[in-house]
């Protein structure tokens, strides 16, 4: 028992290490001060606010919540170990390694240091070069990402999407939340993935090769976050298309948000109403522009220098070959899978991974 207490011992110092890197004193007053907000009588008297402090308390608690239960799970078997009954040694023991593997997993949370890796995200995939193939491709991505979504218990929304003239989609948009740091984990995924198979598009079944740019951005939903000037902003308002044919369901609700220094257009016309098109469109917007802040490393929005569109299709980050062989590489991280419907069945977790640790 006294080699259980030192190991013990050890993780409970290397546990409060990280405890205090995390600031996990002013995470819990964050989501106490949350809760009394949410326990007062006319809490949801602003319906919108209410969701909003809600999202935040969930996303504190899934954030701390494991941790906090480490750190009980530890302080109740160190007072076991105080018992000295050596009956209990060995099953003491085996739940001691079980606590170890879960601090490195919850310390792998730790490298999100970035100044959204906590946020929801905002997936956009957009089909490149190769015509009907490239549409396809978009839309097998689309399942792929999905796919792994479902497999985390993940909440998947469709903002936007477009559909392919013969077959998959030429655009779709998704918001993608549900757990700590997502735009930290998927931020990877940026960028071109291209695709190399026989085409199921053509008689002769031709090896073709297709593209698709993903986008991967942070949500931010709070103007503060990222504060445009509304003389930077056209808004144009537009007719969206119902289901069903041409003028049928036809209204003047869709919207396009265009951020006049960088160029930079949204347009939304799923949601039901204009002002929730608008709403939406402003979060992506908001989205895109952090992203672009970020990358371009400026201090200030005014800094920020529209994309460049001409890249959009020239360099992949990945591949996907499912003919004359299989084969998915990442060329940054040089990760290689010989097992592609795997990873095309929403097994993204070590491509992940591996640029994680790259």
């Amino acid at each position: 028992m006294e080699q259980l207490a030192k190991k013990l011992d050890a993780l409970k110092s290397s546990l409060d290490q990280e405890l205090k890197k995390l600031n996990i004193n002013s995470l819990q007053k964050q989501r106490q001060d949350l809760l009394e907000q949410m326990n007062a009588p006319d809490f949801w008297a602003d319906n919108k606010t209410a969701q909003a402090v809600s999202k935040q308390e969930a996303n504190l608690s899934q954030k701390i919540g494991p941790w906090l239960e480490l750190v009980k799970n530890v302080d109740d078997t160190a007072e076991l170990i105080k018992l000295n009954d050596s009956s209990m040694s060995a099953e003491l023991d085996q739940q001691l390694a079980k606590f170890e593997q879960t601090f490195e997993e919850l310390k792998k949370d730790l490298r999100f240091q970035g100044p959204y890796d906590d946020h929801d995200v905002i997936l956009s995939i957009y089909a490149g070069a190769g015509g009907t193939d490239a549409q396809d491709w978009a839309q097998m991505l689309l399942r792929m990402y999905v796919r792994w979504a479902e497999a985390h218990k993940l909440k998947v929304k469709t903002v936007d999407q477009s559909a392919g003239e013969e077959a998959g989609i030429k655009s779709v948009t998704l918001e993608i939340s549900g757990a700590p740091y997502l735009y930290g984990k998927l931020a990877g995924e940026h960028g071109v993935h291209r695709l190399v198979r026989q085409s199921p598009f053509n008689s002769a079944a031709s090896r073709e090769t297709s593209f698709a740019k993903v986008d991967i951005l942070p949500a931010i939903d709070k103007p503060d976050e990222v504060q445009i000037d509304e003389a930077d902003l056209k808004i144009d308002v537009y007719r969206a298309g119902g289901h069903g044919g041409q003028s049928v369901n036809t209204t003047d609700s869709a919207v396009r948000v265009t951020h006049i220094p960088t160029g930079l257009s949204v347009a939304i016309q799923n949601e039901r109403s204009q002002l929730q098109n608008k709403e939406t469109a402003m979060t992506i917007l908001r989205s895109r522009l952090a992203a672009l802040q970020l990358e371009q490393h400026a201090e200030t929005l005014a800094d920020v220098k529209g994309p460049n569109q001409s890249a959009e299709f020239g360099s992949q980050i990945r591949n996907y070959v499912l003919h004359p062989y299989k084969q998915v590489k990442d060329l940054r991280t040089g990760y290689e899978s010989s097992d592609p419907d795997k990873i095309l069945d929403g097994g993204l977790d070590p491509l992940i991974d591996a640029w994680l640790n790259h």
